[in-house]
């Protein structure tokens, strides 16, 4: 076991490992969460950004008399290694815990208390030289110092996402461009509909994401408003005048974001509805990301007996049963982590409903949600590209040959044939498994040959023009 050292709160006391940085509080947590078996050193942006947000508040601490400027050097010099990622493995709380963050703010409290004692020349625990309430949590709260972190940490985190999905919709642009002279049918309610081509296809699916990346980035400038200096409740009970606005300053400068004060600091406390708006975006990406890989199989099925226009890069053998089959699990895999960011959304609405009075104590289970989400999404993403997207290869004879023996194309005879001729045209085709251009042509001669070719050349089919006789 080695030598420990006693601690002690108002619920008694507990020996604590000498090797360990964190202290009771923290001790205590670990005892009583043993939720998801997922610690907060998972988390690494987490802690750095309650880092930043104790390295801030000592700073601004000093400037207002409230602690000493040799403290606020020692937990200046604590939270820089928090920051600096060298004491993530003493961050062991579950992300999922009652107490509103309480223990994950301690944990903060203690770690950096016992960096800055040893900093000062003292040994860790001896807390009447630097203590975790006293001194680095002065003029603070978890009711503020907790969410102000948690924003932070999300906020950077979601940069890393967005560069992921515009990634995406850059594989997607370049398939568009690959696939631009690929002549395919194009299907509603999977069935014929008009030609189109494959880059067209591919394209929209780049649209689409480029339209998330923005509505992404502008929910998370919604991040950008924070209670730092709020203390329990909004009040700044135990703050010194001005702490609020200096504390932030700091944090702004130092992260190097757009960070501000929130006007009503009782609002800010309370509610949550920046995590809703930010949790539904990411959810309607999930919906719109697991809508193309859907796609992505169909588009893929077979290879004999379905559509068969592309083919994705064969990862792995199908079954352990029928050899040859290769199942498209790249797509697959995604789909089932955008239905856990689906479900991610439902937990972080009802987490933010259950807020009552001034504080929403489930906040851990919202950060357990959002954190997930976006780490599961950002690797499922990576996948798809590099594993999927970026492989795919198109059966352009195939997807021709569809379109030419397709019903569909009956409807670029429309503007020469009028609807009832070309419906006529339709049904006939249909009824005796005949093609188009047999009874259009051949049979009832309503155009020719030539004019055929005119309007069934794939330049004509890839840029529609109404043929007018």
């Amino acid at each position: 076991m080695g030598s420990t050292r006693k601690e002690h709160d108002f619920l008694g006391e507990l020996d604590i490992p000498d090797h360990l940085y964190y202290g009771i509080q923290t001790f205590r947590a670990v005892e009583n969460f043993n939720i998801t078996g997922i610690p907060i050193s998972k988390e690494p942006l987490f802690i750095k950004a309650l880092g930043y947000v104790k390295k801030a508040a000592a700073m601004a601490n000093k400037d207002c008399g409230a602690i000493d400027a040799k403290i606020a050097e020692a937990i200046c010099y604590g939270s820089d290694q928090l920051i600096a990622g060298n004491f993530d493995k003493e961050f062991v709380s579950d992300l999922i815990q009652g107490g509103a963050g309480t223990s994950v703010n301690m944990n903060a409290n203690e770690v950096i208390a016992n960096i800055g004692l040893e900093y000062l020349g003292h040994k860790k625990g001896e807390y009447n030289f630097l203590h975790p309430n006293n001194h680095v949590n002065c003029s603070q709260s978890t009711n503020d110092a907790y969410p102000s972190a948690f924003r932070i940490a999300l906020y950077l985190k979601m940069d890393h996402f967005i560069k992921t999905v515009e990634k995406l919709e850059i594989a997607f642009t370049a398939k568009g461009e690959e696939f631009s002279k690929v002549l395919k049918m194009g299907r509603t309610q999977l069935q014929d509909a008009v030609p189109m081509t494959l880059g067209q296809e591919f394209h929209a699916y780049a649209t689409t994401i480029g339209e998330d990346v923005r509505r992404i980035k502008d929910a998370q400038s919604l991040l950008l408003e924070i209670n730092m200096g709020a203390t329990a409740i909004g009040t700044k009970v135990n703050a010194p005048e001005g702490y609020p606005e200096i504390c932030v300053k700091y944090l702004a400068d130092e992260i190097g974001i757009p960070l501000t004060l929130s006007p009503d600091l009782i609002e800010a406390t309370v509610d949550t509805g920046a995590y809703v708006q930010i949790m539904g975006t990411l959810k309607r990406t999930a919906v719109k990301i697991s809508k193309i890989c859907n796609d992505l199989r169909l588009l893929s099925s077979g290879p004999r007996t379905g559509l068969n226009e592309i083919n994705l890069p064969a990862r792995q053998p199908g079954s352990s049963i029928m050899p040859g089959k290769v199942n498209p699990v790249i797509p697959e895999v995604v789909n089932q982590t955008c239905f856990y960011v689906i479900g991610q959304d439902l937990t972080v609405t009802m987490a933010a409903e259950a807020g009552q009075l001034q504080l929403n104590v489930m906040e851990p289970v919202i950060a357990f949600a959002m954190f997930t989400s976006l780490d599961y999404l950002s690797n499922a993403l990576e996948t798809l590209i590099d594993k999927c997207i970026n492989g795919i290869t198109a059966n352009e004879k195939h997807c021709y040959d569809m379109v030419m023996n397709s019903i569909g194309i009956v409807t670029q005879l429309n503007p020469i044939l009028g609807y009832e001729e070309s419906a006529s045209i339709a049904g006939e085709a249909l009824k005796t498994g005949k093609s188009v251009h047999q009874i259009v042509v051949v049979e009832r001669k309503l155009i020719s040959q030539d004019k055929w070719e005119e309007i069934y050349s794939i330049e004509n089919l890839i840029n529609p023009k109404f043929i007018t006789s």
